[in-house]
């Protein structure tokens, strides 16, 4: 029971730290977001990706499902701090849109590494692994057509 306890006191502060950065991450950014409107979508479609990951969770892990979401809750905890990439690579002369996109592929392919991680070292299947990876993809189609209208 206290390892249950140990691990949703865990979750909640690692997503609260999680939300905190990418909130600042994004206000920061207002040369890439134009609105406020344009902030809580992006925010609203990274959360719901990790959302979807949570209640399959409850859904479908027994023993394992508070184990599994403190893990994924520091994997979101690490790709949010990764995003503070962007500030190093401010220093660089490329465009925002450049800078901004370095950043979230750095995040990304680091949140593959340890989501991978997080997927093993609970034992879960690999289709947990490719379920937030297409959850990934979805999530950055989205940012790149709803939020930005990079694809239209």
């Amino acid at each position: 029971m206290q390892n249950i306890q140990e691990d949703i006191s865990l979750t909640i502060l690692y997503f609260l730290l999680s939300l905190f950065i990418s909130i600042v991450f994004i206000s920061q950014n207002d040369l890439l977001y134009t609105d406020a409107n344009q902030m809580i979508l992006s925010t609203s479609i990274a959360g719901a990706k990790w959302s979807v990951q949570i209640i399959a969770a409850f859904i479908f892990l027994r023993k394992k499902k508070f184990e599994f979401i403190r893990r994924i809750s520091l994997v979101c905890l690490i790709g949010s701090i990764s995003l503070l990439s962007y500030y190093v690579i401010a220093l660089f002369p490329l465009s925002n849109w450049h800078k901004f996109a370095l950043s979230l592929f750095i995040c990304a392919v680091i949140m593959l590494i340890f989501y991978f991680i997080a997927v093993a070292k609970t034992r879960v299947g690999l289709q947990w692994y490719f379920g937030w990876l297409i959850c990934l993809i979805i999530a950055i189609l989205l940012q790149l057509t709803c939020v930005f209208h990079a694809i239209t």
